[in-house]
């Protein structure tokens, strides 16, 4: 059952196209300055460097993003409590991948870093609050649930690949046996948190989407062997983990996918 008040008010139709103009704005940020980030991530190559193809994951992610925002501005949408619990942290999401975009391809690493960690909350804050209310049909598990969930995992993994990046900015070293340890280490750390959020949330197909790409592109990098062990491991825990929270929930579906 859609939950609405009496109607939309001023505020819900602010939100609704602060949300577009940045779903709009962040798409034309990654496509003009989005090159200088690889060229950067480059230079400062850890372990936990992705290969270059892993971040075309942003393509669904950015149309995805586009699509919600079409949606939470449909008149039957824009009063939901759902969308007003949620609409600002998706608008703030934005601000932040705008910033992290801008001060990562600059080479301000500790800036982008602080710029992504707010991301990550963002965007987690909202796959938080989406457990919480089933969605109502294909196009919101699509456009709504699925973007965030994917998001939110690929995310999970690319904080700590900056974190890394920001490391070796600071002259941390980005190759050989200490950074490979850590590299283990943080990985493995990560999707122990990754399979948690698997094992109590919705939607968490794409999620473990999101995060499993991230890993596997992390792995096929020509990263150390400890590296590419440690990502076969971390790839079968959370697919351990998404079968398990599948086959022993009350709504499968909603389990899987919001």
């Amino acid at each position: 059952m859609t939950v609405l008040s009496p109607g939309p008010t001023r505020t819900d139709l602010v939100r609704n196209v602060v949300v577009a103009l940045l779903a709009i704005t962040q798409l034309v940020v990654a496509v003009v300055a989005g090159d200088a980030v690889g060229a950067i991530a480059r230079q400062y190559a850890s372990p936990l460097l992705a290969a270059g193809w892993a971040f075309a994951v942003w393509l669904p992610i950015y149309i995805g993003f586009l699509g919600y925002a079409v949606f939470q501005a449909l008149p039957g949408q824009r009063a939901r409590r759902i969308h007003r619990s949620t609409g600002w942290w998706m608008a703030a999401s934005a601000v932040f991948n705008i910033g992290w975009v801008l001060s990562f391809g600059a080479g301000w690493l500790p800036l982008a870093q602080l710029m992504i960690v707010g991301l990550l909350v963002s965007i987690a804050l909202v796959f938080g609050r989406y457990i919480r209310t089933p969605a109502e049909g294909v196009v919101e598990r699509v456009v709504a649930r699925g973007t965030v969930a994917l998001y939110a995992g690929w995310v999970s993994m690319a904080t700590p690949m900056g974190t890394a990046a920001t490391g070796v900015w600071i002259g941390l070293p980005g190759a050989g046996a200490l950074a490979a340890i850590a590299a283990v280490v943080v990985l493995l750390a990560v999707t122990a948190i990754v399979s948690w959020a698997v094992l109590s949330g919705t939607a968490v197909v794409p999620f473990a989407v999101g995060a499993m790409w991230a890993i596997v592109g992390t792995a096929l990098n020509e990263p150390p062997y400890g590296v590419v062990v440690a990502g076969a491991v971390a790839i079968v825990i959370v697919l351990a983990a998404t079968a398990r929270r599948i086959s022993t929930a009350g709504y499968p579906v909603r389990a899987a996918w919001g």
